[in-house]
């Protein structure tokens, strides 16, 4: 868990210096413009960009296919579901196993809805995978003028996700140290998860109370200004990256008219 919140990138690579929020606001430009299409042609282009620019970042492949694994859950379940599922059953009909029908329309929906999971999520895992925590809420203080009280409690929140791995591994371990498993059976399991999820709801929520009492007791709800210990430089080269994510995702999307594949989100 730890290592998920921590950066992993190369502290020399090109764009893994670029100011956080300058990477933010590439990864938001990237990823809002492609949700406005359903065809498969744009996130796919707009996937095989975000390969190619990894090594600028930094980043290893195989970092972050580990951080990036839960998108392979998501996107089988978008495949499963549309299948069983789509109203829009048009195309040639390619498999049919009694009320279950795969079409190709079907296929293609799907192939665009889990290709476009994947180009709106990868930006933000390389975001954080190159991003100190602490350099990014100094730079939300600093550059995009985001309220200090809001920037430090995430920065908080942040810090104390590895917790919940730990937490939630102390109360399983406690619970099975007092006879209570769930052994084989699947319907036990369900209900030993739920209750566990939420013991470790309530504990986050406590948790969460006292740091919030601490901050304020030491003065982050004071309305004095604050002074900046690190400084964070937004220069020609951070407008440059937000503009390249720009033209990249309007590239991809322009790709896709031309061949006549775009398919609106609402059409």
């Amino acid at each position: 868990m730890i290592g998920l919140v921590e950066p992993v990138a190369r502290p020399d690579a090109p764009l893994a210096r670029r100011n956080p929020v300058a990477k933010l606001a590439a990864a938001l430009v990237f990823s809002v413009i492609l949700i406005v299409t359903l065809d498969p042609v744009a996130p796919a282009i707009a996937i095989a960009v975000e390969l190619a620019v990894l090594p600028l970042f930094g980043v290893h492949p195989r970092v972050l296919a580990r951080r990036a694994w839960p998108l392979l859950l998501a996107g089988a379940g978008i495949l499963v579901t549309l299948v069983l599922f789509a109203a829009d059953r048009s195309g040639r009909m390619l498999f049919e196993a009694g009320p279950v029908v795969v079409t190709s329309g079907v296929l293609v929906t799907a192939l665009g809805l889990v290709l476009r999971v994947f180009a709106v999520a990868l930006p933000g895992v390389i975001v954080f995978a190159t991003t100190d925590p602490t350099d990014l809420a100094d730079a939300l203080v600093q550059n995009a003028k985001a309220p200090a009280r809001f920037a430090i409690g995430a920065l908080a929140a942040f810090r104390l996700v590895p917790l919940l791995g730990q937490e939630w591994q102390m109360i399983t371990l406690a619970r099975r140290a007092r006879g209570v498993d769930a052994g084989r059976d699947p319907v036990a399991r369900l209900r030993l998860f739920a209750s566990t999820g939420f013991a470790l709801l309530v504990g986050a929520i406590r948790r969460g109370t006292r740091l919030a009492v601490a901050m304020d007791a030491r003065g982050f709800d004071a309305g004095t200004p604050r002074t900046v210990a690190r400084r964070q430089h937004f220069g020609v080269a951070d407008a440059l990256l937000i503009a390249g994510a720009t033209a990249l995702a309007s590239a991809a999307v322009a790709t896709s008219v031309l061949l006549g594949t775009f398919r609106p989100l609402i059409s």
